[in-house]
């Protein structure tokens, strides 16, 4: 059924930085937009390493989707989750109820990947929600309680010792920053342990961490971190995890890690809605789940259907694969809106050029690495370079304040206010999945 007013109506499924994009840019068009989401904030997701660690609250880096767009008069937001397309009716099928489009553009995100090993993700949870950050933030803080409390010198050093697996930037970030709350923050908290006697171990089955940069930062990166105190473990691959620890492979010699808190931030596929786009679109996924995209973005023969951010695989003429990241997916957003906007007013179609706003990733206190085009550089000023570009990213103003007032005052006092353990029921004992 077409709306009152004739418009066009575009579906947009998913609120992150590519749905949100795209539907803010066809704010002045002949369109009615209909933005579905299962949460009803838009999430700023490259600081959820800093809500699972307690260095800022939930609500610093998320923004009521509603809010968002409510001065835009041709937007509607739908609180609810899709589990499956009719394309012959053009509709999308909620839990509840249908909705039907002219145009749908999906852009639902990413999950974890363990390749295959399904059984991990009870024992080392990833971070892509802020469910999964309060969730790691009370294994993290649990430990430390749970090992004030243990009479065993085996069980106390499993208890600290935390493993992170994956040396992209959220491993990176994660395994920094885990140091710096056992060596600094809770330095003076616990009468019983130390909780400097902490061993952060980062895992990476690749030659060297943060491989999307250069080796050279790659290099700074490994040199940082190890400074601060993080057992750095490379051409390092996990073959298993259990509730007891890792094991853990390096050339032909395997290890068992006890560990109480292990965290996974080594793969990515995509959302399971892809699943259900594929099958009604009659195509085939990526072995990471991911559906591959034509240069505008549309599934092939389906000209009404975008799929842009995490759940898409789009390579440019020259076969360079767009890199998963939210620049790219805001960008992927900006230009389908353009594209739609340039089919009802019959104008000539735009293609789509990728600008590489560069790649960053911080280290720890006052350090990061950095490359922004030509320039390379790492340390302390890289580390303000980061903390500008991602305060401007984040999407109200009063985030972007809070978020500030928070960093500073944790950079001065090195105390992180939002350790919460917000399970009571739980805290105590060992995790529970």
């Amino acid at each position: 059924m077409q709306p009152a007013n004739g418009r066009h109506r575009v579906v947009i499924l998913g609120g992150g930085f590519g749905g949100l994009r795209a539907a803010k840019a066809l704010a002045r068009e002949p369109v009615e937009v209909t933005l579905i989401d299962q949460r009803n904030f838009h999430l700023f997701q490259p600081l959820l390493y800093q809500v699972a660690t307690g260095g800022l609250s939930p609500a610093n880096i998320a923004a009521p989707l509603r809010s968002l767009v409510r001065r835009q008069r041709n937007c509607r937001v739908i609180l609810g989750k899709a589990i499956d397309f009719n394309l012959e009716t053009k509709e999308v099928v909620l839990e509840d109820e249908r909705v039907p489009f002219d145009t749908l553009i999906v852009s639902a995100g990413a999950k974890h990947s363990y390749f295959g090993n399904h059984q991990w993700e009870r024992f080392a949870p990833g971070l892509k929600t802020i469910e999964d950050a309060t969730e790691i933030r009370r294994r993290v803080l649990s430990a430390f309680e749970r090992a004030e409390r243990v009479s065993s010198d085996a069980e106390r050093a499993r208890l600290l010792r935390f493993i992170v697996v994956g040396a992209g930037p959220t491993g990176v970030e994660l395994a920094g920053t885990l140091i710096e709350i056992a060596r600094h923050t809770l330095k003076k908290d616990f009468r019983r342990i130390n909780p400097a006697e902490a061993h952060v171990l980062l895992i990476e089955a690749g030659p060297r961490l943060l491989p999307a940069f250069d080796p050279d930062l790659s290099e700074d990166g490994a040199e940082a971190l190890r400074r601060l105190g993080v057992d750095v473990r490379l051409k390092t691959m996990v073959v298993d995890i259990t509730d007891a620890g890792a094991t853990v492979k390096s050339g032909d010699v395997e290890e068992t890690l006890p560990a109480a808190t292990i965290l996974w931030a080594a793969g990515v596929q995509g959302a399971v809605i892809g699943e259900a786009l594929a099958k009604a679109a009659g195509i085939q996924r990526d072995r990471a789940g991911r559906l591959v995209v034509q240069p505008d973005f549309t599934l092939p023969g389906h000209p009404d259907i975008f799929v842009i951010g995490d759940l898409s695989t789009y390579a440019d003429a020259s076969g360079k694969m767009l890199p998963g990241v939210a620049p790219a997916a805001m960008q992927a957003g900006q230009f389908v809106a353009s594209v739609i906007a340039a089919r009802l007013s019959l104008a000539p179609i735009p293609e789509f050029h990728f600008k590489d706003p560069g790649s960053m990733a911080t280290i720890g206190r006052g350090a990061a690495v950095v490359k922004l085009g030509n320039w390379k550089f790492s340390g302390f000023f890289a580390w303000l370079t980061w903390l500008f570009v991602h305060l401007l990213f984040l999407v109200q103003f009063q985030n972007r304040l809070l978020v500030l007032m928070q960093w500073a005052w944790n950079y001065v006092t090195f105390n992180r206010s939002a350790r919460l353990i917000t399970d009571t029921n739980r805290f105590l004992g060992e995790p529970e999945n």
